[in-house]
């Protein structure tokens, strides 16, 4: 796979990708943005942070080269490298799986700390794969990220369930417990789009979701089974054959580093529509 040039990378930015409801396609969207941000050029970890399940290593491919753990790293069992796997795929890509056999009381937050900081000296981006919900891991995921990427699907529940999750990204993260700090910055993810169940009325419109939501739109994925495809073989989509899904989230990196892309859905009648109504510079 060929990569591109990076311009002007970041340094050791942390970025979460949360949702409110499971099964929106959360882990799929950490692994295709981390090996996207990959493909650009920038030195990308993707973490996985729901310990006890451990679904991303899978995910990646790579559930067969796990020796140690994210856990086995917080509790001072293994080194930080020795956890770090090296995509086969891509130079600039490194994944830390978590346990599948540990509780979620087995994160902490010094040791999520220590871990990012030694992260942060290595690596341009850190993507943190957090668990839907609001428990515990899905709150260690959150709390250091100096942006969020929330993954919904244009549902009632999986939208008000994410509107929950901004709330806490507005209210127990370090940024909101620093005074003068920045805000995290959020920005929604609407997977799994479907143009006639949402023309049949079955789904939500990409307007009403972003009018309950109120936070920039960094993507529209649409249903695909490229990504069903993609995650038996163990490859994150944005690298599987073309597809309507890997452009989205290809276009969705790019407005991730700051790119300006036309937003733009597969199939859309009328291109360029929502690029009027929700176009944004970054």
């Amino acid at each position: 796979m060929t990569e591109q040039l990076k311009e002007d990378p970041p340094f050791g930015r942390v970025v979460v990708i949360t949702s409110g409801k499971g099964g929106v396609g959360k882990t799929t969207s950490a692994a295709a943005i981390s090996a996207g941000l990959a493909k650009m050029g920038y030195k990308t970890v993707v973490i996985d942070f729901d310990v006890g399940l451990r679904n991303l290593d899978m995910t990646m491919g790579c559930e067969r080269r796990v020796v140690f753990d994210f856990i086995n790293v917080i509790q001072g069992d293994a080194r930080l490298k020795q956890a770090l796997i090296r995509d086969k795929r891509l130079e600039n890509l490194s994944i830390l799986p978590t346990s599948q056999t540990r509780d979620k009381d087995a994160l902490t937050k010094e040791g999520v700390e220590t871990v990012l900081n030694e992260l942060k000296q290595e690596f341009d981006y850190i993507i943190c794969d957090s668990p839907a919900g609001i428990e515990r891991g899905a709150q260690l995921a959150m709390y250091f990220a100096d942006e969020a990427v929330v993954v919904t699907n244009p549902e009632v529940s999986s939208v008000r369930d994410s509107d929950r999750v901004l709330g806490l990204l507005s209210s127990q993260t370090r940024r909101a417990e620093t005074e003068g700090s920045e805000p995290v910055k959020a920005q929604v993810l609407l997977t799994r789009h479907d143009r006639t169940r949402i023309e049949n009325g079955e789904m939500m419109t990409v307007e009403d979701v972003l009018e309950i939501l109120a936070v920039p739109l960094l993507g529209i994925i649409p249903e695909s089974q490229a990504v069903l495809r993609a995650s038996n073989i163990g490859t994150p989509v944005i690298l599987d054959e073309p597809s309507a899904a890997s452009r989205s989230y290809e276009d969705a990196v790019a407005r991730l580093t700051g790119q300006e892309v036309e937003m733009r859905i597969a199939g859309e009648r009328r291109p360029g529509i929502f690029h009027r109504l929700f176009g944004r510079s970054a």
